[in-house]
């Protein structure tokens, strides 16, 4: 993987680790910013790209485990892999549930950490991607006028035109109208599509008739 705008964020209170980790995971392509201790990792301005963080257990200060949780409570949960001299099983229990991509022990073989690191970017880019879709599609249907949504919501819970005409008391040339519309709206190519849509918005794939 040779993704230039991936960034590998290593936390590690040791010098000779962080030089090592960077002149490790550099030449793969990936960026590589080193910090000594997890509150100047929180106190650094992070760029808004795919990233990682490579991250001790022991620290002095904040703890790895307590830097994923502060993450996590922040709303950027960014993956973690951890590396550790002195873990044990419970701590590596704790770190995976709490969603940790890999927990290593030290020393480890330099193609573990790297295909660590590489499952931990592309989970993050996959999950930036996904926020960005249906930060997209929150944007369309915002567009949407009240009647618009519940027809949708019919629709994508497979009522016909003439069975929603009848739910919302309406004409079904007014349904047509108003499905034409919130289809345009959405950008929506097929009906599937628009189910894709509707389940990725949260939004019932069965609707009752509006009372």
């Amino acid at each position: 993987m040779t993704k230039q705008d991936a960034i590998v964020f290593v936390v590690d209170d040791e010098a000779s680790v962080r030089e090592a980790l960077q002149c490790l995971i550099e030449p793969t392509g990936l960026c590589v910013q080193a910090f000594d201790s997890a509150e100047k990792f929180l106190n650094s301005k992070i760029p808004d790209a795919p990233s990682c963080l490579v991250l001790d257990v022991r620290l002095p200060g904040l703890h790895g485990l307590d830097l994923q949780r502060e993450l996590a409570e922040r709303g950027t949960p960014t993956p973690v892999v951890f590396i550790t001299a002195y873990g044990d099983i419970e701590m590596s229990v704790q770190a995976m549930k709490a969603g940790a991509v890999e927990f290593l022990a030290k020393p480890f073989r330099p193609g573990d950490l790297l295909d660590a690191v590489r499952r931990a970017v592309e989970r993050d880019r996959t999950a930036r991607a996904e926020r960005a879709e249906i930060l997209d599609l929150r944007r369309k249907l915002d567009l949407l006028t009240p009647r618009e949504r519940q027809v949708m919501a019919l629709v994508v819970a497979g009522r016909l035109n003439k069975q929603i005409a009848a739910d919302l008391g309406t004409s079904e040339i007014t349904v047509k109208i108003h499905r034409g519309r919130l289809v345009r709206k959405m950008q929506a190519e097929s009906l599937p599509e628009l189910v894709r849509m509707a389940h990725k918005l949260g939004i019932p794939a069965t609707a009752r008739k509006p009372t």
